[in-house]
C-alpha cells in the first residue's frame, strides 16, 4: 500500500507539478491531525515520520518511562516497559506504532480534508507565481461569460500549463467594443491579486500598455530596440498618439511602425476595433515635440514659455479645429503626450496683436503727456 501511496504523489508531481516534498509535507500534517483526532490524550506524543527513498510511513506515539504514571496515554511504569524491550531504564521513551487502518471515520475524513486543501493551496500558488510573471503583458483568452449586472467579463486565460480566469472589470472595457460569449480577445495584464479564494488576474482593454505591447507585437524594431517608445496618450475606443524615436540614424521611426504599405498599424487598429492611431517623432526640444503632437494639424510655430511647462502654438485659421480636435481631444492627447500645457492660436489673432503693436510705436505722447503735466 505504501509503495502505492508514493507511486500518486509521483503522478500528481508528473501531472500538476506539485513538488512531493510539498505534497509530503502537507501528508505528514494529515496524518498527524487524524491520529491525535483518534488519541486526543496522547496528542502531544503523536509523532509521523514518512520515508521517500524507503518509501515507507510510520506512526507511532512516544512514552516516557516512569515510577509512577499520572498520564497513561504518554507515560508507562518501568515494568510495562521491559516487557517490551528489557533493557528499558526510567526516563527511556518507548514508541508504540499505530496503524492508518484502525483510524475512525472522522479521523480519516480529516486527514484526507487537510490533503486536498494542501493540493488546491499548491495549485493556486502556483497559478499565482505563473501569471503574476505576465503582469504588464498580453495574454489571449477566451470570454466564458458577461455579467449582465455589473458589465464584468470573465475570460479564461492560458500561460503555459497552468489556467486561470481572469476579470475584465466594466471600467476597463472600452465602451463601443462588443464583446460576446466565446469570443477571443487580447487582454493586457494589469495586477495579479491573492485573496484567500485564490488568485485573481485582473485584465484591461483600455490601457495604454496594450498599445504599446501590440507595436512591440507587431514592429521588430521596437521588439528588438532599435526604435523606442517614448510615451503614449490614450483614449480608449476612439484615438491614441504614440511617440517613438529612432536609436539608428538609418531606420525612421514613424515608417517602421507604420510599416510596409501601412500593414503594421493596419493590425493593431483591427485589434483595437478601429482606434486611431497617430505616430509623431519624439524630440529632445520641448517646441519641436509639441509641434509634432498635434499631427495631423499643420502648425505654424511654437513657443515654450517662461514656466518650462507651457507652449503657446500658432496655426493657421483653417487647422485650428483640426488641431484642438472633436470635444478638445487632439489637444488633450497631445498635452499627455508632451507633459506640457498647450496654449494653440490661429495665426490671425497673432497677426492682429502684432499689428496693435506696430500702430501704437509710431505716436509719441510726449507732448500729450506735456500738457496733462501742465
Amino acid at each position: 500500500m505504501n509503495s502505492e501511496f508514493f507511486l500518486a504523489l509521483d503522478e500528481i508531481e508528473k501531472d500538476k507539478g506539485i513538488p512531493k516534498v510539498y505534497m509530503l509535507e502537507k501528508i505528514n500534517q494529515a496524518l498527524l491531525a487524524a491520529v491525535r483526532k483518534d488519541n486526543p490524550a496522547a496528542a502531544e506524543g503523536v509523532r509521523v515520520e514518512i520515508d521517500d527513498k524507503k518509501r515507507s510511513i510510520r506512526i507511532y506515539i512516544e512514552k516516557t518511562v516512569v515510577e509512577e504514571v499520572a498520564n497513561p496515554a504518554l507515560e508507562l511504569t518501568l515494568e510495562q516497559a521491559r516487557a517490551i524491550s528489557p533493557s528499558a531504564e526510567l526516563g527511556d521513551v518507548v514508541k508504540f506504532d499505530v496503524e492508518t487502518k484502525k483510524f475512525g471515520r472522522i479521523a480519516a475524513q480529516a486527514a484526507k480534508q487537510v490533503i486536498i486543501q494542501g493540493i488546491r493551496e499548491a495549485e493556486r500558488g502556483m497559478i499565482y507565481e505563473e501569471f503574476t510573471s505576465k503582469e504588464h503583458e498580453i495574454l489571449t483568452g477566451v470570454v466564458s461569460r458577461i455579467d449582465p449586472r455589473n458589465g464584468n467579463v470573465y475570460i479564461k486565460l492560458a500561460s503555459s500549463s497552468e489556467m486561470t480566469e481572469a476579470v475584465l472589470a466594466a471600467g476597463e472595457r472600452v465602451r463601443s467594443e462588443v464583446i460576446n460569449e466565446g469570443d477571443r480577445i487580447k487582454v493586457y495584464v494589469v495586477e495579479v491579486r491573492r485573496p484567500t479564494k485564490g488568485p485573481q488576474v485582473m485584465v484591461s482593454r483600455t490601457h495604454p500598455g496594450l498599445v504599446k505591447r501590440l507595436f512591440e507585437l507587431e514592429v521588430p524594431e521596437i521588439y528588438d530596440g532599435t526604435v523606442e517608445i517614448k510615451s503614449i496618450a490614450r483614449e480608449a475606443g476612439t484615438r491614441t498618439k504614440i511617440a517613438v524615436v529612432s536609436h539608428d540614424p538609418a531606420v525612421d521611426p514613424i515608417g517602421a511602425c507604420v510599416g510596409p504599405k501601412g500593414t503594421r498599424v493596419a493590425n493593431i487598429v483591427d485589434e483595437l476595433k478601429g482606434e486611431k492611431i497617430d505616430i509623431v517623432a519624439w524630440s529632445e526640444d520641448l517646441e519641436k515635440f509639441v509641434a509634432a503632437a498635434l499631427a495631423p494639424a499643420e502648425v505654424y510655430s511654437a513657443t515654450l514659455l517662461d514656466d518650462g511647462k507651457s507652449c503657446r502654438v500658432v496655426v493657421p485659421d483653417t487647422q485650428l479645429s483640426l488641431a484642438i480636435g472633436k470635444e478638445g481631444k487632439n489637444a488633450r492627447l497631445a498635452a499627455k503626450l508632451t507633459g506640457c500645457k498647450i496654449d494653440i492660436k490661429p495665426a490671425s489673432q497673432m497677426m492682429d496683436r502684432s499689428r496693435i503693436n506696430i500702430d501704437l510705436s509710431q505716436f509719441d505722447f510726449s507732448e500729450d503727456e506735456g500738457e496733462t503735466n501742465q
